[in-house]
Parts: C-alpha cells; sequence; structure tokens
C-alpha cells in the first residue's frame, strides 16, 4: 500500500518500529484525517490491498468480540462459583 510505503519512509530512521511506537504513528495519522480523506484512500486501493484490510479489520474485530465474551464468561463463572454464605 501506497500510504504505508510513504509513512515507512517518512518515519523508519526516527521510530524504533516496537509496537508503541506503531501504534502512536497509526493513531496520529488517524486524527488528523476526516472521513472523505479515509475514503479517499480506500477508493485508491487495489483490489487485494482492499481485500487485506477488510480481512485485518474482520480478523481484529473478531479477536476483540471473543476476547470481550471470554471474559465476560470467566467473571460470570467466578462470580458464580464463589461461595457467598
Amino acid at each position: 500500500m501506497k500510504l504505508v510505503d510513504e509513512l515507512y519512509n517518512l518515519y523508519k530512521n526516527k521510530l524504533t518500529g516496537d509496537e508503541e511506537d506503531i501504534d502512536m504513528l497509526a493513531f496520529a495519522f488517524l486524527e488528523e484525517m476526516s472521513r472523505d480523506d479515509l475514503l479517499h484512500i480506500i477508493q485508491e486501493l487495489n483490489e487485494q490491498e482492499l481485500y487485506d484490510l477488510m480481512g485485518l479489520y474482520l480478523i481484529e474485530s473478531l479477536k476483540g468480540k471473543f476476547a470481550r465474551d471470554d471474559y465476560r464468561q470467566q467473571g460470570h463463572t467466578l462470580f458464580t462459583q464463589r461461595n457467598l454464605h
């Protein structure tokens, strides 16, 4: 993706590339973008890039939902197993 290449080239010598730096860079970039800016970027993606983007979004969103659901179930199980007497 052209955008990723541009961001990488701009910051490769300024950041360490660890997860914290990458998160910071991504969120700082997104803060500066409007909805129209983001839609324009999406429209410029080729078919494979669009599938990759949607795949990553779906995978991460589903991981989050399953993790939250598992946490709720474990919390509920722990609470119901406690002896309150």
